[in-house]
């Protein structure tokens, strides 16, 4: 009979997580798709069945009592293994489907994302995508994203990364402003020239190459540059640049199309620039034990679109 009982209380302790969760009753509410006076309801009802307050209740917050916090903290591993083996059953009947939160950076999201995501629709049409095009680094798990495709040298160790492709940092400019200016022929002659660049501290900017041919002498040059424009996005370097207003340092993903059309030229081929721009892109996601077949199913299309990379061929 007690075990009817408390069985009976199992989804009024699943309210009271998502209670702890959302920090307010109306939250909390709206999550659940009830109203708040059912949230309030199954609250007191449970409360009275553990005879012992659970929620301290304010006119402008709710806070868990010790028992209440005990409760949420010895259940929250069985609702969230409930939770997994559900999606994991939903996925073995069901195509790939629901909503996938993804945050990207601007300029990498605008020119060769949002396609990609375009024709992942097309084949998928029960998923939905939500973009957020932003270069700040988002706290996937806190801000509730469920995928990051992100530009760096070293992806979190706490989250799990697939690798997308591989990318550089390319020096370009226009013919007209290299025919006025003259072209560099080594990484020292870009002290005569106005660099375009991202800006990364306070401190005088500095362009660092190593040579492409192994057989070249030398090892690593660093370069002081200046220059009359900076902006920390590429896109706005790559337009000005396409104005002759200088040498600009980007990733090849925002200079691929101006380079194929013959709009900017490379400068300095022979010199790779490094520690500019990472050279590689990840889709990365906080770890959890089952990821959702549509989140899979976007990253293999996503790798598969991104497969060649960027150069002007691609």
């Amino acid at each position: 009979m007690e075990e009817q009982k408390i069985s009976a209380l199992w989804t009024h302790l699943h309210w009271l997580s998502v209670l702890a969760q959302q920090g307010s009753y109306t939250a909390a509410a709206a999550r659940l798709g009830v109203s708040k006076a059912a949230m309030s309801q199954r609250i007191a009802e449970l409360e009275r069945a553990a005879k012992v307050t659970l929620v301290q209740r304010t006119t402008r917050s709710v806070r868990l009592t010790e028992a209440g916090q005990r409760l949420v903290d010895d259940t929250r591993a069985a609702f969230e293994q409930i939770a997994q083996s559900f999606a994991q059953v939903r996925d073995l009947a069901e195509q790939p489907s629901g909503l996938i939160r993804v945050t990207a950076p601007v300029a990498l999201a605008r020119q060769q994302l949002v396609p990609l995501l375009a024709d992942f629709l097309k084949d998928f049409p029960q998923v939905r995508l939500e973009l957020d095009m932003s270069d700040r680094l988002s706290a996937l798990a806190t801000e509730g994203y469920d995928l990051a495709i992100r530009h760096t040298a070293r992806p979190p160790d706490t989250h799990v990364a697939w690798t997308l492709c591989d990318t550089e940092s390319v020096l370009v400019a226009t013919r007209a402003y290299l025919r006025k200016q003259g072209e560099p022929q080594t990484p020292a002659d870009l002290q005569a020239h106005n660099c375009l660049h991202y800006p990364r501290s306070h401190d005088t900017p500095a362009w660092a190459f190593e040579p492409r041919q192994p057989s070249d002498v030398g090892e690593r040059i660093t370069v002081p540059v200046t220059g009359n424009f900076a902006a920390n996005n590429s896109e706005a370097l790559r337009e000005a640049a396409l104005t002759g207003a200088g040498i600009a340092l980007m990733p090849d993903f925002s200079a691929q199309a101006a380079l194929r059309q013959g709009k900017l030229v490379r400068v300095l081929p022979g010199w790779k620039p490094v520690g500019a721009f990472a050279e590689t892109i990840y889709a990365i996601r906080p770890y959890a034990p089952h990821v959702p077949r549509a989140v899979t199913a976007l990253v293999d299309h996503l790798r598969s679109g991104l497969a060649d990379g960027f150069g002007e061929s691609g």
